[in-house]
């Protein structure tokens, strides 16, 4: 649903542009892996920023920024992916309506309230609007004798105005009478989409082994130097 390209700050910031795409949703796994490729060990390098992002979801990013949580990208990428496609069109039309798409905080709880939303699509202008209200949705009934000087326009425009609902792309949107409920609040991520992670640390060797290798190695190095070339030999 989401991909962001995630860049060594510290890599950067010496002339460096080390950075890839992490497909989200992902894994801590694939994260632990991402990083270590980018050069970010946690020690060394421990920052990151992300420079670009790609998603087909309609006007996602312009709100998401270089310094977002990989763990909040995660989670916001998990709900998107769990939406029909239907409910994926409204959530579009939802951020363009602007009504809670001020920062990713706002798109996670967005993308768990579609149902505050009625959504009509293709539906382009005020005549289409009337049109749909009455011909599918049955908001009227006009009288057959009547229809061919009944003013769908009129109608839609009215309707519109006073719901104070949206032409986008894709359609027409408002909201409706269902409370909107925040379920994140910026502070506690479920567990079950934390997934950043530095690469685990380089195994270290025992001391014992540390000091058996260099034991091999000088005693090599040694014979190395004392055995005769044969050309000594001759």
């Amino acid at each position: 649903m989401i991909e962001a390209y995630v860049t060594n700050l510290g890599k950067y910031n010496e002339g460096d542009l080390c950075g890839e795409y992490l497909k989200l949703p992902a894994t801590k796994e694939d994260v632990k892996a991402l990083l270590s490729r980018i050069g970010i060990d946690g020690v060394l390098y421990e920052e990151f920023f992300i420079t670009d992002y790609a998603t087909d979801v309609d006007g996602l990013c312009r709100y998401l920024g270089e310094y977002e949580s990989i763990d909040e990208l995660n989670y916001l990428a998990s709900m998107l992916s769990d939406l029909y496609d239907y409910e994926l069109e409204k959530f579009e039309a939802a951020v363009a309506y602007g009504d809670r798409s001020g920062c990713i905080q706002d798109l996670i709880n967005l993308a768990q309230n579609m149902d505050c939303y009625e959504f009509y699509p293709d539906v382009d202008d005020e005549e289409q609007l009337g049109r749909y209200l009455i011909e599918e949705l049955e908001y009227e009934k006009i009288p057959e004798r009547l229809e061919p000087y009944f003013d769908y326009e009129a109608y839609g425009r009215d309707f519109s105005v006073n719901e104070g609902g949206e032409f986008v792309q894709g359609g027409y949107i408002s909201r409706n009478d269902v409370d909107f409920k925040e379920h994140y609040k910026g502070r506690h991520i479920p567990d079950d989409y934390r997934i950043f992670a530095y690469p685990d640390p380089p195994e270290i060797m025992p001391m014992k082994q540390q000091l058996e290798m260099f034991g091999r190695m000088a005693a090599f190095h040694t014979a190395d130097k004392t055995t005769p070339t044969r050309e000594e030999r001759a």
